[in-house]
């Protein structure tokens, strides 16, 4: 069973930046794929980026050029920085990986942008 703890939201003004971090443990194995959703008052929860174990990027078009996505510490944890933040990218954001034919979720933490 995978275990993911996020860290980092919080909230910033319009414009600045923030960078998510979340850990994965409880397996020998390294993800086969992480990623960063997030989810706003009264939206779907949707894809923000996403990571492969070989570093393949996928980044919603809404973040691209603005948000970079990586992994680290043998590829169990992954970090999202966030930069020239806009206040439509506030919500609760999730971390998710698959592991085989598994998916986890962790809590998710708030970044609100004000504006």
């Amino acid at each position: 069973q995978l275990q993911l703890v996020e860290s980092g939201g919080g909230l910033v003004q319009a414009g600045g930046s923030l960078r998510l971090s979340c850990a994965a443990s409880g397996s020998i194995f390294s993800p086969n794929t992480m990623g960063w959703y997030r989810q706003a008052p009264g939206k779907q929860r949707e894809l923000v980026a996403l990571i492969t174990r070989s570093g393949t990027t996928n980044y919603a078009e809404s973040v691209q050029g603005r948000f970079t996505i990586s992994r680290y510490n043998a590829k169990t944890s992954v970090h999202l920085q966030m930069n020239s933040l806009k206040a439509e990218d506030t919500g609760v954001y999730y971390c998710g990986a698959r592991l085989f034919e598994n998916d986890y979720w962790g809590q998710g933490t708030q970044v609100t942008v004000s504006s």
